[in-house]
């Protein structure tokens, strides 16, 4: 049995470094007596051992930028006490809304001090809540009154950026919230059903090693043998070079093809983030700015339609960073996802990435806006001023 045994052991190694087909053309040719190579990447022929076996995996890895062990990203969450809101927030239904001086006048419904326009699109802030056989009405910050639809719970599923103590090697990105969970496959393209079983969760930040394109459709290498198509990462590829005319080595680059965010500072990346940039036809103008206003908080209204019908009001927008007239950086509390087009033009965040780049800028920093894809209208007569 030791005997048999033996001789299979060595059936099976010799196998592995004896050609069993006739090498093609420009291929190396290995003696049949040839030692195999210790395990590493041989991007060239070694000549004197065979690089087959582990050597051919890693090595395969390599030319696909990965290298083992696997390392993490030098990154870390922020501090969680930075999506802590300083107001309370309720949206109003869609239908025209009367605000009140007292709660007397907002029972009886009469001595209304001012209208809020109909919209999809309304918040206001408030300090106080009272019941009464009238029904519930709320007390806002400026001491009027009003009847609203319901109270906002502020969603969490996004859990904001990521700080880094040195720039990423490789680009990396968070899995888009377009399902629950999207499952890796073996090989890139949809011609072959190898799903690997393993699903990762929206919003689950992944390193991306190489990316290539099957049938027109961008695929996205996650790990060894696990992509994942394109359109469901929105990522983050650091580069370190400041855009024409940004000197100072502090920067704020917004990809609305990713939507991304990304910070420089002295040409090292340190934070990025998801963001909700303007949807068409109310585009995020492309462009150099820079940040010329800060705000702890302030309200926004607007209408962009003839018939009013996109009319928003907002109030108490935190943490808000004006770089082009009506278009700013700021925590929007109303959105309930990041990584895809939603705004009037203005680059929405998450409260807690908001509050980190609102402590973190400075007035005179640079605002850099891109859309690689080359989708989004870059002559400046399109814009307008802009909008939340």
């Amino acid at each position: 049995m030791r005997l048999l045994l033996s001789f299979f052991l060595f059936a099976q190694v010799f196998s592995v470094i004896s050609p069993v087909a006739k090498p093609t053309q420009g291929s190396p040719q290995y003696a049949s007596n040839a030692a195999l190579c210790l395990p590493g990447v041989y991007r060239i022929d070694p000549q004197d051992c065979v690089p087959l076996g582990p050597s051919s995996y890693l090595t395969q890895l390599a030319a696909e930028g990965i290298t083992l062990p696997l390392l993490s990203l030098p990154s870390q969450p922020i501090d969680a006490s930075l999506a802590e809101l300083p107001y309370s927030y309720a949206r109003l239904g869609d239908s025209p809304t009367k605000v009140y001086a007292s709660l007397q006048d907002a029972m009886t419904g009469k001595n209304e001090v001012r209208i809020i326009e109909a919209g999809g699109l309304r918040y206001v802030s408030y300090i106080n809540i009272t019941e009464t056989t009238s029904g519930r009405f709320f007390e806002l910050t400026d001491g009027t009154w009003v009847s609203v639809s319901s109270r906002v719970s502020i969603p969490h599923s996004y859990p904001g950026g990521v700080l880094f103590s040195r720039t990423p090697e490789h680009a990396f990105g968070w899995i888009l919230p377009f399902a629950s969970s999207v499952e890796t496959k073996q090989t890139p393209g949809y011609d072959l059903q190898d799903y690997t079983g393993h699903f990762v969760n929206q919003y689950a930040i992944v390193q991306v090693f190489s990316t290539q394109m099957v049938n027109n459709e961008e695929w996205d290498l996650i790990a060894p043998a696990e992509w994942v198509e394109g359109r469901y990462i929105g990522m983050v590829t650091p580069n370190t070079t400041p855009p024409q005319g940004v000197e100072n080595g502090r920067w704020i680059e917004v990809n609305l093809f990713e939507q991304i965010l990304a910070v420089y500072d002295q040409s090292k990346l340190i934070y990025a983030a998801l963001i909700a940039s303007g949807q068409d036809p109310f585009f995020t103008k492309p462009g150099l700015f820079q940040i010329d206003r800060k705000l702890e908080s302030t309200t926004m209204s607007g209408s962009f339609t003839a018939n009013h019908s996109d009319f928003y009001y907002l109030e108490d927008v935190p943490w808000t960073m004006y770089y082009d007239h009506a278009r700013a950086l700021h925590g929007a509390y109303w959105r309930t996802a990041f990584g895809y087009p939603q705004s009037h033009g203005c680059i929405n965040l998450s409260p807690a990435d908001a509050h980190w780049l609102f402590d973190w800028a400075k007035v005179g920093d640079w605002v850099y806006v891109w859309d690689p894809s080359g989708n989004t209208p870059t002559d400046p007569s399109y814009y307008g001023d802009g909008g939340a």
